[in-house]
């Protein structure tokens, strides 16, 4: 199951332990291939091109959008808006779907576990409309607080933005059952795949999700492009943020009509090769065994939290049950970036601080942790490897 030979950086760096997925995955060479050959071989500017590049990289665009679409069970591929990650997406919904109508008095709620990404633009909308941010707590396991969640969820409620892994514990988050709750108050619900989309099915029209992001660097595929489904009864009457070309239908000097959605939330040249790159990482994906490797991710999550609590003084922080390949961690009172700094010198890749959840760890007194994320590369070589080098900065330690 293991498929670290499809990955060339590990040719090209054959002592590398990369435990930083979660972070950002490293890229297949189908994808290298497909951006490759793009720029090499068919670059030329999308919609308009009434030439043969012109044409055939079009449809090689378009056609990614209905990958996505079918990638995560939308209904239509014209609920897809291509961005330029994650953080793009909820800034998008957060400033054209929610600040027209939030007011004083107003509450988003979202989770403790978030990154900032999914807090700080809610944050800020709160701000500027006189509402309230509201914020789930979780249990010491680094589960949510479900009595919790439920008491604070109310008629003042507008938004309910949840994670549906967290990038700091692994935490999964039931998020069906949570956008059940919001849903019988009428409250819309925005879930953050970003680190799901790579090893986790997404089906939004089970899940009844109102609007999903995730990034392409996260799941194989390249940075600078990221993906928005919103319900069309959402995105229709949504107004863009930015303005420029290709998302209009006429421009006078004083008057624009913008695209129908979703060109009308792409301004200027969309980022062509980004997204083909992207429609390669999913079809590698799809390719792959992916019930085969939810359970190799399974069984080597569990080896490799085995292992680092054989370590005298290590503790893991987030002990969820349901919990994805990803283990962060504080080893007796060595900061986390003096231990990253070893593990790096011994050629082992793994993330050291608070991950993009400063408030979270600022609740659980901790300066941060170091944390290992795995993915489809990564053996139980891999693991022991980091066992051994974390002992050895132990030792050196004292």
């Amino acid at each position: 199951m293991v498929h670290k030979k499809d990955f060339p950086i590990f040719q090209a760096h054959p002592n590398l332990v990369y435990l930083d997925s979660a972070a950002t995955s490293q890229k297949p060479r189908q994808v290298i291939d497909a951006i490759t050959q793009f720029y090499s071989q068919e670059n030329a500017s999308i919609n308009r091109g009434l030439y043969q590049l012109g044409a055939q990289a079009s449809q090689k665009y378009r056609a990614v959008r209905e990958k996505v679409a079918h990638f995560i069970h939308a209904k239509s591929d014209k609920e897809i808006v291509f961005t330029s990650g994650t953080t793009d997406g909820i800034n998008l919904v957060a400033q054209s779907f929610l600040r027209p109508q939030l007011k004083a008095g107003d509450e988003v709620l979202i989770s403790s576990m978030e990154h900032h990404a999914n807090l700080i633009p809610w944050q800020q909308v709160c701000k500027m409309a006189g509402a309230e941010l509201k914020i789930i707590p979780i249990k010491e396991d680094g589960t949510l607080d479900q009595v919790a969640f439920k008491a604070l969820i109310n008629e003042r409620t507008k938004m309910l933005a949840i994670v549906h892994i967290s990038n700091t514990l692994g935490t999964i988050n039931p998020v069906k059952k949570l956008i059940e709750v919001a849903h019988q108050k009428g409250i819309p619900v925005l879930v953050d795949a970003a680190q799901s989309a790579a090893h986790y099915p997404l089906d939004v029209q089970d899940w009844d999700a109102d609007f999903l992001v995730f990034s392409g660097h996260k799941i194989f595929g390249p940075t600078g492009i990221g993906i928005l489904y919103g319900k069309t009864e959402h995105l229709t009457p949504m107004q863009p943020i930015r303005y420029g070309g290709d998302m209009i239908t006429r421009v006078q000097f004083q008057e624009t009509q913008f695209a129908d959605i979703p060109k009308r939330f792409e301004a200027g040249t969309g980022n062509i090769a980004g997204v083909i790159g992207l429609g390669a990482a999913i079809d590698y994906i799809k390719h792959l065994d992916r019930k085969g490797v939810a359970q190799y991710l399974k069984d080597l999550s569990q080896y490799a939290a085995g292992a680092l609590q054989s370590i005298e003084g290590l503790k893991i922080i987030g002990q969820a049950a349901q919990k994805s390949a990803l283990h962060s961690f504080i080893l007796q009172d060595i900061h986390p970036h003096d231990i990253a700094t070893f593990l790096g010198a011994d050629h082992i890749a793994v993330r050291a601080g608070n991950h993009c959840t400063q408030p979270l760890m600022d609740a659980w007194g901790l300066p941060g942790t170091v944390r290992a994320s795995f993915s489809i590369y990564n053996t139980r070589e891999d693991v022991d490897r980091l066992v051994e080098s974390l002992k050895n900065i132990q030792s050196f330690f004292g």
